[in-house]
């Protein structure tokens, strides 16, 4: 049999990341266009600045209540009329509330935007949050926390926030609040909350697809430009405070076959001129099936089905500061904890010792800047991105600019930022599994102070 050679892949080439034009309506909006020809479904985006420390004390997850609140009625519709009227658009209203503030998500065909836009401004204009409404989405909330309490992995990164910020930080308590709290709103605490945070002045409204043949000026104006509020001035972005001294907490799960890992600690975030070597370095660690962690924990040694290492922005502020979690996450059967984490830790010591080779690097930025035309084929991931450098506080051209830092990135430079993110002797483990089969083997391990707490 004869194999021909392998083919070598060439220079990777930075792809150019649409650039929007940004203007302001009179009311205030913000609004960022991207026209992107051949995409009939069109995406909006509308971030407000309500942020999870704006919750009222003792209320947390009102941001949440209010976020899916929005597309249960207006003053001219009620919930039943709402929804019907966006699927006569054909389209998807989605929204969520996270650190950084509550984003609304909005596809629809482009034949139907100035329609569907009047919609999304009357929603945001005068909601309804008519009182049973908000009561069943409170009771739906108290539903899903049980459900989350069970799973492991998100089990693992509530136990991985209470560790690593202190108590009286919102980011150490779940984001969309914990039963305590989630009993306790109404619908006039949502409504406090709207009329405390939600106005034009503060958000930004970010639209991509195709706009051929559509007076996008006009239908901005005709709805989003009619929504009316007061002025107000940017919220202060409150400084961000961890302990990342190196120890481990089994969250106990009697019986647990697996056990889930979740290793972290916090971190620059993408303001930091390192971001690109850290993003570069943490994919060569655990970005994908060919990278160092799945490599030995998954091939050589069939602890795992994979383990992952990433780095997530928490929260940013305009003056550039802000936050970034960085973490490996994975799961192993109950009777290899011990042995994977140990190699776990061998992998890390071992890239602070011998770096990363040329090769890895060459694949990440190989993986990283070849796959953009693909991952932004669609409007939908045009706009997220974007709405995510506006709640980020980050320049317009930033994605594009990352694709040509990565293609830059040296092996050594990438190094050094991997390095810097995962101290071996600096990660806070958090283990969701069986204390009584797990807890020995940890502690011989010696990676630090091993603390064990009730599921």
């Amino acid at each position: 049999m004869v194999f021909h050679p392998q083919p070598k892949a060439g220079q990777a080439t930075p792809w150019a990341f649409p650039a929007p034009l940004r203007d302001r309506l009179p009311n205030g909006l913000t609004v960022l266009r991207c026209h992107r020809p051949g995409q009939q479904v069109v995406a909006v985006e509308i971030c407000l600045d309500a942020p999870l420390d704006a919750e009222p004390e003792g209320l947390d997850g009102v941001s949440t209540i209010m976020a899916r609140a929005f597309s249960e009625g207006t003053d001219k519709l009620s919930a039943e009329d709402f929804t019907a009227e966006l699927e006569r658009c054909g389209a998807t209203l989605d929204a969520h509330a996270d650190h950084p503030g509550v984003r609304l998500s909005l596809e629809v065909p482009a034949s139907r935007l100035a329609k569907a836009l009047g919609l999304l401004a009357d929603a945001l204009r005068a909601p309804a949050f008519p009182d049973n409404e908000v009561e069943r989405l409170v009771g739906n909330r108290l539903d899903e926390i049980p459900h989350e309490l069970a799973n492991p992995a998100r089990r693992a990164a509530m136990a991985l926030s209470a560790e690593l910020f202190p108590a009286g930080s919102r980011m150490s308590r779940p984001r969309q609040g914990s039963q305590e709290t989630v009993e306790r709103i109404d619908a006039a605490s949502v409504r406090a909350f709207y009329e405390a945070h939600v106005r034009p002045a503060t958000a930004t409204a970010v639209v991509v697809g195709d706009f051929t043949g559509i007076d996008l000026d006009q239908a901005l104006a005709e709805s989003l430009g009619a929504w009316t509020g007061a002025p107000a001035e940017p919220r202060p972005v409150p400084p961000v405070t961890a302990d990342d001294a190196g120890r481990v907490v089994i969250v106990d799960r009697p019986g647990a076959v697996q056990t889930q890992l979740l290793l972290g600690r916090v971190g620059p975030d993408r303001h930091d001129s390192v971001w690109p070597a850290q993003v570069l370095g943490t994919y060569c660690l655990g970005g994908t099936l060919t990278s160092r962690l799945d490599r030995v924990l998954r091939e050589e040694k069939g602890y795992t089905y994979g383990v992952r290492s990433f780095g997530q922005v928490l929260r940013s502020a305009p003056d550039g500061t802000g936050t970034a979690l960085l973490a490996i996450s994975g799961s192993v059967d109950t009777a290899n904890t011990g042995p994977a984490l140990e190699d776990l830790w061998a992998v890390l010591r071992t890239l602070a010792a011998e770096g990363l080779t040329e090769a890895e690097r060459d694949v990440a930025v190989q993986n990283l800047v070849g796959v953009a035309p693909l991952k932004y084929e669609t409007a939908a991931a045009v706009a997220g991105t974007l709405a995510d450098q506006v709640e980020q506080h980050l320049p317009d051209d930033f994605q594009a600019r990352l694709y040509e830092r990565l293609a830059e990135t040296g092996t050594v430079e990438a190094t050094a930022a991997v390095v810097s993110a995962f101290p071996a002797d600096r990660l806070v483990a958090v283990l969701v599994g069986d204390a009584s089969e797990i807890t020995e083997p940890v502690k011989a391990l010696g990676i630090g102070e091993v603390t064990v707490v009730p599921a």
